[in-house]
């Protein structure tokens, strides 16, 4: 199974679409058949789903996601892993054991507007809790 991992210096990136770039990862059975690095294509609408369903990608792994991606990824088949956070090797590590949780997304996407990937902060609300 290919599995894309939003990636941000090493790190499980907060916004899917605004990562530096996704490592992907094939792991069947347990075991890591490859690891690569994929440079973001850029944020445009629908421009990323599609990019990783050419590339294979069965799951998506990130921080947070908006909902037009998530209809998106949906119409592709592609499942989603949100609210997940830390270094990519642990989130890789814990894909391989099978033992990967989501959660709620910790970032509240802004609609896709206003900023492009090298932004690494978001202008909108968050949500305390």
């Amino acid at each position: 199974m290919i599995i894309a991992i939003a990636t941000y210096n090493g790190y499980v990136s907060q916004h899917f679409g605004r990562c530096q770039s996704y490592t992907m990862v094939d792991i069947v059975s347990g075991n890591i058949i490859k690891k690569e690095q994929v440079a973001n294509p850029g944020h445009a609408p629908g421009a990323i789903p599609e990019f990783l369903n050419q590339k294979g990608t069965k799951k998506i792994v990130c921080g947070g996601i908006g909902a037009r991606a998530t209809e998106l990824f949906a119409h592709y088949g592609i499942e989603i892993v949100a609210g997940v956070d830390g270094t990519v090797e642990h989130v890789v590590d814990r894909l391989a054991k099978g033992t990967l949780t989501g959660g709620e997304a910790l970032c509240k996407p802004g609609a896709g507007r206003g900023y492009g990937i090298e932004k690494t902060v978001c202008d909108h609300a968050h949500e305390e809790g």
